[in-house]
């Protein structure tokens, strides 16, 4: 579909009066040094362009536009920006306004998502005449527009497919990189560093904070001053972003010096088998928290096999004894977002009357519903082994029954395994849009050595 068209089916699906801000830069420890400006996905999604301090009026598939001209004295600093007439000319709008009027046509009906930087909300509140709660939250005309925009962003359509095709290729040459770095770095920072200039070299950005660490049980590990030793695997969690802002989500974790340890492999090759098991499973129809559970049962059945656990593998994980090791969910909805939509708390996550559950084993679940052609997710497992968890002495208690604390010990040098890949759910099964990057381990130490 083309923006137009998208604006043409939220008219049919909603037919009230839309506003959508962009947003503003939020500013770094002083007014004029800002952070890279990003606009609100729900604002691109009908735009697809990044333009800051931005309004858009919907009504019925026709759009308004609401959006200063910079003053001359920016062009010194920023270099000549369009014109509103013009922006407003490649967005097809059908008017064009200064800010300033927005006050003055007709808002206290609008409906709106509320954006996450605090002085476009305070704006939205004042001129909305109104408070806006979080989306969950969010009764009447603001629930039904963010459960129609829901509708319309769980399945991509071809432009969005192309760009995070784009942004999976892109990361694809980031993790390649960064794996044939690893073998020589001597820090976490030189493989992040060699990671990041692929993206920025394709005049990408990363799609969130990258994780690369030797502590890959730290889930969102965002510090990279450790040097590497022999022994270290690498944890690499780093995705690129589309100029449009389209994400992909990619992990693999490598040897440092491009060998697995024996402990290292069997547990890499457990991680594998869930992560293949669970991409075998999914299709149309299929229920997302059943891939979740189908994780699960393999990291467990494999924990059992390598003395690790004990008891039957349905048991362990109707008892969450698999979450100590695999505690998150197996994946999320990836797009405009890394995580995609939850902006809007688990509207989008979590199919209608669905709600979290506070077991252990599934309280991280971000994604409840039924897969449906055109979704992309991800699918992640992992093993983590989390000092504060496992060595607290009441958890030793709880679990006793089932851990063998003793042959864990062997696998010390495991601190953390997560292999992710990016699954287009299609027609009659699934696409794995990461599928370039190799999950083998025989073939991540290949890439190490020899670069091929």
């Amino acid at each position: 579909m083309t923006i137009q068209q998208r604006r043409q089916k939220l008219g049919e699906m909603y037919h009230r009066t839309v506003l959508l801000w962009s947003g503003q830069a939020p500013s770094r420890n002083f007014p004029a040094n800002l952070y890279p400006f990003r606009a609100s996905s729900h604002f691109l999604y009908f735009t697809e362009m990044n333009l800051e301090n931005a309004v858009i009026r919907l009504d019925q598939g026709n759009l308004t536009l609401y959006y200063d001209d910079p003053p001359p004295s920016a062009a010194l600093w920023q270099g000549e920006k369009p014109s509103r007439d013009r922006i407003a000319a490649q967005l097809d709008a059908t008017a064009a306004y200064p800010l300033s009027e927005l006050p003055h046509h007709h808002l206290t009906e609008a409906a709106t998502l509320p954006v996450q930087d605090k002085a476009t909300y305070q704006q939205q509140c004042h001129l909305l005449q109104r408070p806006l709660p979080p989306p969950s939250q969010s009764q009447g005309p603001d629930l039904a527009l963010a459960k129609a925009i829901i509708t319309l962003r769980l399945a991509h359509d071809e432009a969005a497919l192309a760009q995070i095709r784009q942004a999976a290729q892109v990361s694809i040459n980031a993790h390649k990189t960064g794996i044939q770095t690893a073998k020589t770095a001597q820090t976490e920072a030189q493989v992040r560093g060699a990671m990041e200039g692929v993206i920025l070299a394709h005049n990408f950005t990363c799609a969130y904070p990258s994780i690369v660490t030797k502590q890959g049980e730290v889930l969102h590990n965002e510090v990279h001053y450790h040097s590497l030793q022999n022994g270290d695997l690498i944890l690499a969690d780093v995705g690129a972003e589309t100029e449009l802002g389209w994400a992909s989500d990619l992990t693999r974790t490598f040897p440092v010096k491009g060998r697995f340890s024996s402990t290292q492999r069997e547990i890499y090759d457990l991680v594998l088998r869930a992560h293949d098991t669970c991409i075998e499973q999914m299709g149309p129809g299929v229920e997302y928290q059943d891939i979740h559970c189908c994780a699960a049962r393999v990291l467990a059945a494999g924990l059992v096999e390598l003395g690790i656990l004990r008891g039957q593998p349905e048991e362990l994980v109707a008892q969450d004894v698999h979450a100590l090791f695999f505690p998150h969910g197996v994946g999320h909805l990836l797009g405009l977002d890394v995580h995609d939509m939850e902006d809007l708390g688990d509207l989008a996550g979590y199919a209608p009357g669905r709600q979290r559950s506070d077991r252990f084993g599934l309280k991280y679940l971000r994604l409840n519903r039924p897969l449906q052609p055109g979704m992309v997710v991800t699918i992640e497992p992992g093993f983590y082994q989390v000092p504060r968890i496992l060595n607290d002495p009441n958890t030793r208690k709880q679990y006793q029954k089932w851990v063998n604390w003793e042959k864990l010990a062997q696998f010390a040098d495991v601190r953390g395994i997560r292999i992710e890949d990016d699954v287009l759910v299609t027609q009659t099964g699934s696409e794995v849009l990461t599928a370039a990057l190799p999950t083998q381990g025989t073939e991540i130490e290949a890439l190490m050595n020899t670069g091929a």
